[in-house]
């Protein structure tokens, strides 16, 4: 079964001839992980914007995938989508990336400017750096996080510079930023967006449902899930939402490299499976165990005993994992009784629930 790369790679049509779609975000979402830093011209700059021809043509093109997930993947999709009829006359500018551990933030956006006439805003989800696992974590007490809030100012100055119809979206954390920033951009603005796409991005707290902002796009938002999703689960989601047939299992279905296409659109099926919905229920009724200030505490103390290791991203922990681990240790030991005694209660009460509904998992899967 084919992926977004064998669609782009295949898909003869213009835009023009064939209406823009949700493997259409898809793909522009995934190419915002790449590094366009000094590749693309950003919001203060004046330059033009580049052809996806110029982009590939840098030098040095290997720094675009540093540190970025599926690099085999990435190359492919971008090769394909050079040469592709559909997006090879695809122009990129505005390309903003910021991480400020200080503020706890990791916001990355770019804007392509479609052969259609419209532009596509795509906001990136999480990337290897625990500066933006730490602002995720953030979301189920802040809200908005710093993130969300760039967000909204990123697509007010996009509509300033151009006039073009809109279309927003992203995979991961950039869905959710996609989605929050529709809610709380000028009016002016909203009117001005056709679509907002959330590729398994997870949900928001409450009050932002009830925002009048939310009513007045909420009809716009398509929201896409893998069959197992756990990401796009989380915390409190209201958007309507189509499932996506995964090639990989559970977890893993969060990689978009596995969403399967079916012609010029995704592998539908009716829902996600029985299991994950037990699961996300069991992750959900344990993050609602706690009050803002107890979701405070465990998230600023496991990333705490994190930074003790003074790696960075995920793939620094690869590296003397020994010095690590000790390092680790040793932040643990500094943690004051009460709140090493809370760290490890809310671990374990996680484990307890999971316990307690594994039977009951399994025999949903038996009858799934």
């Amino acid at each position: 079964m084919k992926n977004m790369i064998n669609y782009v790679m295949e898909n003869g049509h213009s835009f023009e001839s064939k209406k823009f779609n949700a493997v259409d975000s898809l793909v522009l979402s995934q190419l915002a992980y790449l590094n366009f830093d000094g590749v693309v011209p950003g919001i203060a700059d004046i330059t033009a914007p580049v052809s996806i021809q110029e982009v590939v043509a840098v030098e040095n093109p290997d720094r675009m995938f540093q540190n970025v997930r599926e690099s085999k993947n990435n190359r492919l999709l971008l090769f394909a989508f050079t040469n592709s009829p559909r997006f090879r006359d695809t122009k990129l500018v505005f390309f903003v990336n910021q991480i400020d551990g200080k503020a706890e933030k990791q916001f990355s956006a770019i804007t392509y400017l479609l052969s259609d006439g419209s532009a596509y805003i795509a906001y990136r989800g999480t990337d290897s750096t625990f500066v933006g696992w730490k602002e995720d974590f953030n979301m189920a007490f802040i809200s908005p996080v710093p993130s969300q809030k760039e967000g909204v100012a990123y697509l007010n100055a996009v509509a300033d510079r151009i006039s073009c119809p809109l279309i927003i979206g992203g995979h991961s954390k950039g869905g959710n930023i996609a989605v929050y920033s529709a809610i709380h951009c000028r009016r002016s603005v909203q009117n001005r967006i056709m679509h907002i796409f959330s590729h398994d991005g997870p949900g928001f707290r409450d009050e932002v449902f009830q925002s009048d902002g939310y009513f007045i796009v909420k009809d716009r938002i398509n929201k896409t899930l893998p069959q197992s999703s756990i990401i796009g689960m989380l915390l409190q989601h209201q958007e309507n939402y189509s499932v996506v047939k995964s090639n990989r299992i559970w977890l893993m279905q969060h990689d978009p490299f596995s969403w399967l296409i079916d012609g010029d659109d995704f592998l539908y099926i009716p829902s996600i499976t029985k299991s994950a919905l037990y699961m996300n229920g069991t992750l959900n009724q344990w993050v609602n165990s706690y009050d803002d200030q107890k979701r405070e505490l465990f998230v600023n103390t496991l990333f705490q005993i994190i930074q003790a290791t003074n790696a960075t991203t995920f793939y620094d922990l690869t590296g003397d994992w020994q010095k690590r681990a000790y390092a680790i240790l040793g932040a643990m030991r500094g943690i004051d009784d009460e709140t090493r005694k809370f760290l490890f209660q809310t671990i374990r009460s996680l484990f307890v629930l999971a316990v307690k509904n594994i039977r009951e998992i399994k025999k949903l899967e038996i009858t799934s």
